[in-house]
């Protein structure tokens, strides 16, 4: 019986590739200016991290839905969790992702 030493740590550095992933996306979708490899995944969305508005967040929530088969919900109650950093939206899509 062998466990993986990376397993503890598998909610953040499993979704590495994914974190990447959505960081392009957000590149794509809003058109920003900065190469995706230089967002801070851990970075607040909105304020004085990298500054979006819930325009921008419905532009990100579209292209996810139509990139990952799942929709992202105006009402739902955990949205300021899922939407704290690009990192916990890795984590919810991971979790809801149509494979």
């Amino acid at each position: 019986m062998s466990s993986s030493p990376s397993a503890p740590a598998a909610g953040a550095a499993g979704n590495a590739p994914l974190e990447r992933e959505l960081a392009q996306l957000f590149v794509e979708a809003l058109n920003l200016e900065t190469a995706a490899a230089e967002l801070d995944v851990t970075a607040p969305l909105f304020g004085d991290g990298l500054g979006l508005d819930s325009i921008d967040i419905l532009e990100v929530a579209l292209a996810i839905s139509q990139r990952y088969g799942f929709q992202l919900r105006s009402d739902d109650e955990h949205n300021v969790r899922i939407f704290r950093s690009i990192r916990s939206l890795a984590a919810h899509v991971a979790e809801h992702r149509v494979k």
